[in-house]
């Protein structure tokens, strides 16, 4: 009557093992997105990318010199984002938006063809919509970019991005043709703009 008591250990150690790695992969399929978002964030806020903080509700665009040059060019103060999976086709333009107070309105300028994206990221870095080529077209727009709880108006003209967080990644590409468009699609990206929302 012993015999199968012999192994009970090992059942026991097997499932407690198996309870720890499921445990384990489930805590870190669902926060370690959020810990790499959290210092993104804390990144772009406190360090920015060599021209000081970049402000809540704020967008940043990529510097020339840096996208021409993104090893050499960037600043020791600055974070090392822009120069991370670095290319040389998409000039970025970054942000992190706090809709708690209010919403904010994304104007984007006529791209004419050109391919551009705006992506929208939520903490948990789940990518909850687009704007841009693909998603929108190249025309200009105007975009209503709300919390959770916003239960306003949307005014004519503007189209609503509903965030599920009131906290929000904005990352921005825009296509750059070579290195004597830089110029060009730099101006464009400085036409993507963020502005408070008012009802008024």
């Amino acid at each position: 009557m012993t015999a199968p008591m012999k192994h009970t250990h090992l059942l026991t150690f097997g499932s407690v093992t198996l309870a720890a790695w499921v445990l384990s992969t489930f805590l870190f399929t669902y926060f370690y997105p959020h810990l790499v978002n959290n210092n993104f964030k804390k990144a772009i806020l406190k360090q920015g990318f060599g021209d000081g903080p970049v402000p809540i509700n704020t967008l940043y665009t990529e510097p020339q010199k840096i996208f021409a040059e993104p090893l050499a060019a960037q600043p020791a103060s600055g974070s090392k984002l822009m120069t991370v999976g670095v290319n040389h086709d998409t000039l970025l333009t970054a942000g992190w938006l706090d809709l708690s107070k209010g919403p904010q309105v994304l104007h984007v300028p006529d791209f004419s063809g050109r391919y551009y994206s705006v992506q929208f990221t939520d903490p948990f870095d789940v990518d909850f919509a687009y704007v841009g080529t693909r998603a929108t077209g190249t025309g200009p727009g105007d975009y209503l970019i709300t919390g959770p709880e916003w239960k306003g108006q949307v005014p004519a003209g503007m189209t609503r991005i509903s965030s599920p967080q009131n906290s929000v990644l904005v990352l921005g590409r825009i296509l750059v043709y070579g290195d004597s468009d830089l110029p060009s699609a730099y101006g464009l990206a400085k036409l993507i703009q963020l502005a408070p929302f008012s009802s008024k």
